[in-house]
């Protein structure tokens, strides 16, 4: 039985599934949202270029082998950089 597909709770949880490790709500356009997260098949977390899918780089570190929350807070502080650095003049 495909739990996520044949009911609208399903299909609902698969999209917040999606939704999350995309890092929530993007920024109000596109272009300020370039990092995403995903789980990699070691259960670690990975924050890539969404344009790329290369893995992103902080201080010439890769961003692999997280932990769900040390890529939370890797995505939000990389595409909250993103939108601040569109801002200034």
């Amino acid at each position: 039985m495909d739990v996520y597909g044949d009911t609208d709770l399903g299909r609902q949880a698969l999209a917040i599934g999606i939704w999350e490790n995309e890092g929530g709500a993007p920024a109000p356009t596109i272009i300020n949202h370039q990092y995403g997260r995903r789980i990699e098949t070691d259960r670690t977390w990975t924050i890539y270029h969404v344009f790329s899918g290369i893995p992103a780089r902080v201080d010439g570190s890769r961003t692999t082998g997280l932990t769900r929350a040390e890529a939370t807070n890797c995505l939000v502080s990389l595409n909250h950089r993103n939108v601040r650095r569109r801002k200034k003049p």
